[in-house]
Parts: structure tokens; sequence; C-alpha cells
């Protein structure tokens, strides 16, 4: 699995390196440099969107999980992205890292999987939902064409997925995301994964309260739809102007672009495709759409690199509950 990541993650760099030599790299580069103001406020401005994801985890994750501080929530939520998007995991890596984190807090790590598997289905849902709406936006915005069409189809197929996932943990799927933690978990040296057994019932109590699940799919589809605001003001600053409803097009494709590519680290190469593609249909000349995907990896390496550092602070500052604290030598 880590061999196939790894040549996902070449190919990604590839897909990349050749669309930049197509479109031209000087030119690119010149416009990412030019986006200057616009970069600082993507970095600045996912803040929100971090909060806001934070506060869904804290909300699905009932009530012993608010009992966790909103903050670190929102550190485990820098390091879930930071951990997949810089680190060649499939994306589903800062999941487990951050789990294993959050059992620290006093939830255990049956309920904190637990509460970060409704987590992850719930932000996949609100991403098909915004993709959805993206695309019946797309649908007006243009006239129909064979790339509208295909769009339109990739949506209607993301949907089922979204549909089948969340209907397929009330089916005893979730044994099988059991024993894919157990090994990964085997894989990074981590002792302690029979703490999940049990982790169907545990996931399946938390959706039994529907309120709460609301509540975080709104949070999460605000976090979203924020992303369609960082588009606009990034496209402001690259001196490509487009209307709000312009930008939520071009988001939810780019995004769901990168979620279908899962298997390649950052959805590389593949999320700069689908900004291409998308922005083809307003106007925007392929330097400039691979210009906003540079620019928006760009903020994901400003965050993901402190979270990194951590935490990798946090995998010893964080102990288990009830252990005991490391002994200091002392010189004699």
């Amino acid at each position: 699995m880590r061999r196939l990541t790894v040549l996902a993650g070449i190919l990604g760099v590839g897909l990349t390196a050749w669309m930049l030599t197509q479109f031209g790299a000087a030119a690119t580069l010149t416009l990412v440099a030019a986006g200057g103001w616009g970069v600082l406020f993507a970095i600045l401005f996912h803040s929100v969107q971090v909060l806001l994801s934070a506060h869904s985890w804290r909300v699905i994750s009932g009530r012993r999980g608010s009992g966790v501080p909103l903050r670190d929530y929102a550190l485990l939520r820098c390091v879930r992205e930071g951990v997949n998007n810089l680190l060649p995991v499939a994306q589903i890596g800062g999941e487990v890292a951050s789990a294993r984190l959050l059992g620290r807090r006093g939830l255990g790590l049956r309920h904190a999987a637990a509460a970060t598997i409704c987590d992850l289905t719930i932000e996949l849902l609100s991403q098909v939902a915004f993709t959805v709406v993206g695309l019946l936006i797309l649908f007006l915005l243009v006239k129909r064409s064979t790339i509208t069409d295909e769009l339109m189809e990739s949506g209607g197929v993301a949907l089922l997925i979204g549909v089948a996932l969340f209907g397929s943990q009330w089916f005893g799927a979730i044994s099988v995301v059991e024993r894919l933690l157990v090994r990964i978990a085997a894989h990074l040296g981590w002792s302690g994964v029979d703490g999940i057994r049990g982790l169907h019932d545990e996931i399946m109590s938390l959706y039994r309260a529907p309120r709460r699940a609301i509540i975080a799919g709104c949070a999460q589809f605000a976090g979203w739809s924020l992303g369609a605001v960082e588009v606009c003001i990034i496209l402001h600053f690259l001196g490509h102007d487009r209307s709000l409803a312009t930008g939520y097009v071009i988001e939810s494709v780019g995004q769901i672009a990168k979620s279908v590519a899962f298997a390649v680290p950052g959805g590389l190469g593949v999320s700069e495709g689908g900004y291409v593609l998308v922005g083809g249909l307003f106007g925007l000349p392929p330097t400039v759409s691979i210009a906003l995907s540079l620019i928006k990896r760009l903020r994901e390496i400003a965050w993901g690199l402190p979270s990194l550092a951590a935490w990798q602070y946090l995998e010893h500052r964080w102990r288990p509950v009830g252990a005991a604290p490391p002994v200091s030598a002392r010189g004699g």
C-alpha cells in the first residue's frame, strides 16, 4: 500500500510538472508571485474553516467529546490536514493520527475513533452536497456541453458514493475500517489498538443523535462554502475577478477532483487539472487556474509544516490517561 501511494505521488508530481511545462511554468509562477496579498489572505482565512471543522468534530463527538476544549479539536484538525496534505499516506493517515491523540484527552481510543469516523463521513457527505450545489450553479451559468455533462455525471457518482458510504456503516462495513486502522497503527508502530473493538456500536450511538449530526453537517457545509470566497479573493489578486457563484463552482469541482484522487498525496496534479477544466468554462486561462491551485497549496504548506511539528510535540506531551510522566534522569 505504501509503494502504491508513493507511486501515485510520483505520478501526481509528474502531472503537475507536465501542466506547468504545457501551459508555461514561467508565466504561472509569475502569477503566483503576483498573488502577494492573496497568498497571505488564503493563509489567514483558512483559520475560519479550521474552526468550523473543529466545531463539527466536537459536536458529533457527543457529550463525552464536549468536555474537550474547542482549541484541542482545532489543533488536531490542523494535524489531520497537515498529515494528509504533506505526507504520503493516501489522505487517511491524518484521521488515524488525530483520533489516537484525541483518545488521550479522556475520550478513550474507541470513542475517539468513532467520533473521527463520523466526522469524516459527515465531512464527505457535506462535500458531496457542496459539489452538487456547485454543479447546479454551473448548469445555470454556462451552456450545456460535453464537459458540463461529464461533470454532472461525476457529481451523480459522487452522490451515490456518499450515500453508499453512509449506508455501508449500518451494515457492518466498520469492521473493515477496524482492520484497516489496526494495520495502519501496526505499520506506524503504535500500540493499544485493541481498544477500538466494538467500534461499530460506538459509531451507531453517535449517529442516533440526529440534532448533533445536522449541526455538524451545517458547520462542515459552511466551511466548504467559504472556500468559494477564498477562490474569489485569490482571483481578485491575480487580476481575474469572478463572481461568487463562479468561485463556488470552481471550488466545488476542484475539491471533488482532489477527493476522488484520494490515493495521490494531497491530490497532487489531479486537483490542478480540475481547476484547469472548470476554469476554462469561465474564461480563465490555464496559467491562472494552475496559479490558483498552487496558491492554495502554499496555504497548505504554511499550515501543514507547523502542524506536523505540533503533531510530534503532542505525541510526547499528550500522554494516555493514567500514564506515568516520564522520569527525568539526574546527573551524579
